[in-house]
């Protein structure tokens, strides 16, 4: 079996959810500088035109399209669009989640299910439609964002520790499944600590204390510091592409340490 070349995604299309801002948007960047076509969704239009606008402005390849992923009509319509645009899918990565920084007692129902439906649910229906094109288009990679807290429990992240550990195991049972089947589909998934991106941002601002918790953030990890969206964006290219050909099911942590201690 021949080595894989420089790390190039030359000739791929790639849809990244989550992309209009944080670590979608990094992540988008990453594989378009790698030669990848883009194909970046989110719900929020304006930020998600100016994000692909960015990645066309240095020379790449990007598209923008609306995507709801709790919706399945709506997985369906954009991978389906992706693969009558550009030919294939070859990369997706589910990115999209919100987070809510309550516990077990503060959480309400209708909250829990809102974190539920779009970091769980919202993979889950990526990963059914991902895997239904990629199958017929020769395989690909999928990645899916989960986060230490799909690990490790945090006592004021009930419903967000819930989403995550189920994108965990969700992995997984993806990567068997494909690996069974035959259908060279690989499917990974990462695990960031608190990065340094909006959703976290906003769970800062909300907080009684807000320098107190962003201080304790920073100081959570080993390293000294949060992540940085492109910290993580180098892990998600890393397994999109051939370097990682022999992983599947797998966990990258991206925490400067925090689950090491």
């Amino acid at each position: 079996m021949a080595e894989p070349g420089p790390a190039t995604l030359a000739g791929r299309t790639a849809l990244v959810t989550g992309a209009a801002s944080g670590i979608g948007k990094a992540a988008a960047a990453r594989l378009a500088a790698a030669g990848a076509t883009v194909v970046l969704t989110d719900r929020r239009e304006t930020a998600l035109e100016e994000a692909a606008a960015e990645i066309r402005a240095d020379g790449h390849r990007a598209a923008a399209a609306l995507l709801d992923v709790t919706r399945e009509d709506a997985w369906i319509a954009a991978v389906d669009r992706t693969v009558a645009d550009q030919g294939r899918l070859d990369i997706l990565v589910n990115n999209a989640g919100v987070g809510v920084g309550k516990d077990i007692e503060e959480t309400t129902l209708e909250e829990y299910r809102l974190v539920n439906a779009v970091n769980a649910e919202g993979v889950f229906l990526g990963c059914k439609h991902g895997v239904r094109v990629m199958k017929e288009t020769g395989g690909g990679s999928i990645v899916n964002v989960s986060s230490i807290a799909g690990i490790v429990g945090a006592p004021n992240l009930a419903a967000y520790c819930a989403s995550k550990g189920a994108v965990r195991m969700l992995t997984k049972s993806v990567a068997l499944h494909c690996a069974r089947k035959g259908y060279d589909i690989r499917c990974n998934s990462v695990h960031p600590s608190y990065a340094d991106t909006p959703m976290v941002e906003e769970m800062v601002a909300e907080h009684r204390d807000p320098n107190r918790y962003r201080a304790a953030l920073e100081r959570a990890a080993p390293l000294g510091r949060m992540a940085a969206a492109g910290d993580v964006a180098g892990a998600i290219l890393f397994l999109a592409g051939d370097d990682s050909r022999f992983m599947t099911g797998a966990e990258l942590v991206v925490d400067g340490g925090i689950t090491a201690t």
